[in-house]
């Protein structure tokens, strides 16, 4: 009755998790984060003290760890939208330290890493959406779903805010969570990220050819959640 499987792309905080999340929830569906398998091997390369510069061995790593991502346990009740394991280990917050941050769009354009965790999620979304699956269907966030991952899927999404923008609300985030970092920091940070995600070799940031572009820039998150709840509908009207 309508597409089991959703591809949202963007760079980083431009709204596309709160997007996917809502989407998730009012279709039922699973939402799975996939920036979350790729901060979780930067997190286990940082936490193993492995240069960035060494991509063998961060390569070998990522064909080595596991990672699992499950959905929220009533406990603890931090505002997770899933929870992370890095060989069993609860790493759902320390994945959004600053230093991963800094870090992930290094680790994330060796092809190794890419290689590996783009197999493992095509295998979450095949599941998913073809309806064997505890949930009927499956939403999923990155920043190659559309182009790469999935490009078989019904609906894609591409959703976009300028620079300052995201970098303020990334900087409210961490302040929430208690961690003193300069905005001016995490602007540099999310230009310099953009700008290696559009410019890396393997599966660069760029939008489908067919995605439905919003841009949540000057939108609130509801009003962001109902352009992509409207490009749904004019999916299920086609």
């Amino acid at each position: 009755m309508y597409p089991a499987i959703v591809a949202i792309d963007g760079p980083a905080a431009s709204g596309k998790s709160t997007v996917g999340y809502g989407l998730a929830r009012a279709l039922d569906f699973l939402f799975f984060d996939t920036g979350s398998l790729y901060r979780a091997v930067t997190w286990a390369v940082l936490d193993g003290g492995i240069l960035l510069g060494n991509e063998p061995e961060i390569g070998q790593l990522a064909g080595e760890i596991w990672i699992e991502i499950q959905p929220p346990q009533p406990a603890p009740q931090d505002g997770r939208h899933a929870t992370v394991l890095v060989d069993g280990q609860d790493v759902t917050w320390q994945i959004r330290a600053p230093e991963v941050d800094r870090a992930v769009s290094t680790v994330s354009a060796y092809a190794e890493v890419r290689s590996a965790m783009t197999d493992r999620q095509r295998q979450i979304a095949r599941r998913y959406g073809s309806g064997q699956a505890e949930r009927p269907g499956i939403v999923l966030v990155g920043r190659d779903i559309g182009t790469v991952v999935m490009p078989e899927a019904p609906l894609k999404l591409y959703i976009e805010a300028t620079a300052a923008v995201r970098a303020q609300r990334r900087h409210q985030e961490l302040c929430e969570q208690g961690k003193e970092v300069a905005y001016a920091q995490v602007l540099a940070d999310i230009e310099r990220r953009d700008r290696i995600d559009s410019e890396r070799t393997h599966s660069p940031l760029r939008p489908a050819a067919d995605a439905v572009r919003i841009d949540s820039s000057e939108r609130t998150a509801a009003e962001t959640l109902a352009a992509a709840l409207a490009a749904l509908r004019t999916v299920l009207a086609a």
